[in-house]
């Protein structure tokens, strides 16, 4: 869902089917993307791999070869069930908490420090790997409204890394 977000903030179009993935590439349609690149728009890929969910680094990997992209500038997002729902994490690099995932693209990359934007889906009562994979893998149970703040916070998390705009202050406690 966040992908295809940025690739309608970014005035970005699905192109054919490349590297065992969905692509979309090109120059970014967003304010504040001439900063980069020598004053032109930054040059984005938006990669949606139509893998398996744990052997999405056999889409990333060669992806990022073909395109020449520094690890430093692979962005990626995944839910994380150690969040709770709607909270939103970036973060470089850390440890793959059993997400199969992650491990494929460690495996693939060649290393884990990428940088990641960590969408929190909450956790179920359960710790039964069936129940933890049909919560992953099922229908949101929020609201419509829910679902798309978290995806629209994920994608601003996405376009300040992107863009290199600092993180927003956290509110200071009274």
């Amino acid at each position: 869902m966040a992908a295809a977000e940025l690739v309608e903030r970014w005035g970005l179009k699905w192109g054919r089917r490349r590297f065992n993935a969905e692509m979309a590439e090109g120059r970014l349609a967003v304010p504040g993307a001439a900063q980069l690149g020598g004053g032109r728009p930054a040059r984005v890929a938006v990669l949606l791999p139509q893998t398996h969910m744990n052997d999405a680094g056999r889409s990333v990997g060669p992806a990022r070869g073909a395109l020449r992209v520094p690890l430093e500038r692979v962005v990626v997002i995944h839910d994380e069930i150690d969040l709770p729902f709607g909270e939103v994490r970036t973060r470089v690099g850390g440890g793959l908490a059993g997400h199969n995932g992650l491990k494929s693209l460690k495996r693939e990359l060649g290393s884990g420090d990428f940088v990641r934007v960590r969408a929190g889906v909450g956790r179920p009562d359960s710790t039964d790997p069936e129940i933890v994979s049909a919560w992953v893998l099922g229908r949101f149970r929020e609201s419509r409204e829910q679902v798309a703040e978290l995806v629209r916070e994920t994608c601003e998390q996405v376009e300040r890394l992107v863009l290199g705009e600092p993180e927003p202050a956290a509110p200071e406690q009274a």
